[in-house]
C-alpha cells in the first residue's frame, strides 16, 4: 500500500520547488511513510569492508538526509547503507533561496545550497536515539565562514565519533567557496594528518576506530589524480568518494536553469564520475575501497560503477527522477551482472572492466 502511495506521489512531488518537495519527503518518512522492502537479501550482494559489513552495496548518497532525521527510514527502504551530512560544527542557512533546480531533459539537478543544516550538536541528539543496527556513516563538512576549516573537520570527528559507523571528508563540494583547494596535495596533507592523529586519539574500547572516506570532486585534473591517491594511501585513509557535484555544463540539453551557479549532479556526470573512479582505481591498484556516485539511474549504470572499480555506490538524484523502484531495479542487474561474470559474490566482479573506464578522457 505504501509503496504503491509513493509511486502515485512522484510525479505530485515533481511539480513542486524542489526543495519543497524533499522537505515533503522526509516529513513523509519521518511518519512512516516510504516503501519497505518484503524480500531477504541476496548474499551474493553482501560484503563486508574493513570492520563494517554491508547487506548490499547501494547506499543513499550525502544531501538527502542532512540533518540525520530518517536514517533508519531510509535503511528499512532497502538501501545497505545511509550517509547523513554534511554537518558542519555550527548550524548555517546556506544559501539564499532558490538554490536547486531540475534538468529535466538531462535527468539531473544544479544546487547551491551551501551545507545548510542544523549543525552538530542536532545531529548527535538524533543519532544517538537511533537503533544501532544498520551502516549510517556522517558526512563532515566546515562552516563558510570558519577561521580555521581544518578545525572544523576535527571538531566532526570529535563530535560524532560515538553515533557514526565510518566519516566521510567533504573536500568537494563547489558551493563553499575555496573548500576544493584542500584537495591539493599540500592542504590534503596537513588535513589528514590532524583527522588521522584526533581518530587516534578518540579511538578506545567505548568508541572503536572509525572509517574514514574522502569525498573528491570530478573536476579534478588528470595530473592531479596521482598526487591526491599518494597522499590518502601514505595516510591511510579507509575509502574514497568519487564524486561529488560537477561545475562542466558542456552538452546539456535542457535551457532553463543551465547557466544557475551550482553543482550538477544526475545523468550527465555519469561518464566523467566514472571514469574518474576507474582511474583511482588503476593507479590505487584496487588497494582502497571506492564508493561510486554520480549518474546513477538505472540498474545497468549502477552495474557499471562496480565494474570500474566501485564496491559500493550511492544514489540520490537518480531516485528524483526513477523513484524509489530503482533500488530493487540495481539489485536485479547486479545479481545478473555476478551471474554473467560466472562470479560467487559482487566482490569478484569490482574493477573486472576498470582498465576500459580508465582510458577514457
Amino acid at each position: 500500500m505504501i509503496s504503491g502511495l509513493t509511486d502515485i506521489a512522484m510525479p505530485f512531488l515533481r511539480t513542486l520547488d524542489p526543495e519543497r518537495a524533499h522537505e515533503i519527503t522526509l516529513r513523509a518518512m519521518e511518519a512512516g511513510l516510504y516503501p519497505r522492502q518484503c524480500t531477504a537479501e541476496d548474499p551474493r550482494l553482501a560484503q563486508k569492508i574493513g570492520v563494517l559489513e554491508f547487506p548490499n552495496p547501494i547506499g543513499i548518497a550525502a544531501g538527502f538526509d542532512k540533518d540525520a532525521r530518517v536514517p533508519a527510514a531510509v535503511l528499512a527502504s532497502g538501501f545497505g547503507f545511509a550517509e547523513v551530512g554534511t554537518l558542519t560544527p555550527r548550524p548555517q542557512n546556506g544559501n539564499p533561496s532558490p538554490r536547486v533546480f531540475r534538468l529535466s531533459l538531462d535527468g539531473a539537478m544544479i544546487n547551491r545550497l551551501g551545507f545548510n543544516n542544523d549543525g552538530h550538536e542536532a545531529a548527535l541528539t538524533r543519532l544517538k536515539r537511533r537503533e544501532r543496527s544498520g551502516v549510517v556513516g556522517v558526512n563532515i563538512g566546515a562552516n563558510k565562514d570558519s577561521p580555521d576549516r581544518e578545525a572544523d573537520y576535527v571538531a566532526g570527528l570529535e563530535a560524532l565519533s560515538g553515533v557514526a559507523d565510518y566519516f566521510t571528508v567533504n573536500i568537494s563540494s563547489p558551493n563553499t567557496p575555496g573548500l576544493r583547494d584542500l584537495q591539493a596535495p599540500k592542504e590534503l596533507d596537513s588535513l589528514l594528518s590532524k583527522l588521522m592523529a584526533k581518530r587516534t586519539e578518540l579511538t578506545s574500547n567505548d568508541v572503536p576506530k572509525r572509517p574514514i572516506a574522502v569525498k573528491l570532486s570530478p573536476d579534478i585534473a588528470n595530473d592531479d589524480i596521482a598526487p591526491i591517491c599518494e597522499q590518502i594511501l601514505a595516510h591511510g585513509v579507509d575509502g574514497l568518494i568519487i564524486s561529488n557535484t560537477t561545475l562542466d555544463r558542456e552538452g546539456l540539453k535542457t535551457r532553463t536553469h543551465v547557466n544557475e551557479a551550482g553543482g550538477l549532479s544526475g545523468a550527465p556526470l555519469y561518464e566523467r564520475s566514472t571514469a574518474l573512479l576507474a582511474k583511482v582505481y588503476v593507479h590505487t591498484k584496487g588497494q582502497i575501497p571506492l564508493i561510486g556516485v554520480g549518474g546513477i539511474h538505472s540498474g545497468e549504470t549502477a552495474l557499471g560503477k562496480i565494474e570500474a572499480g566501485a564496491s559500493l555506490i550511492q544514489l540520490y538524484t537518480g531516485l528524483v527522477y526513477e523513484g524509489p523502484g530503482l533500488i530493487g531495479r540495481i539489485k536485479t542487474a547486479l545479481v545478473n551482472g555476478v551471474e554473467r561474470a560466472g562470479a560467487k559474490s559482487i566482490t569478484e566482479i569490482v574493477g573486472s572492466k576498470s582498465e576500459d573506464w580508465a582510458a577514457k578522457t
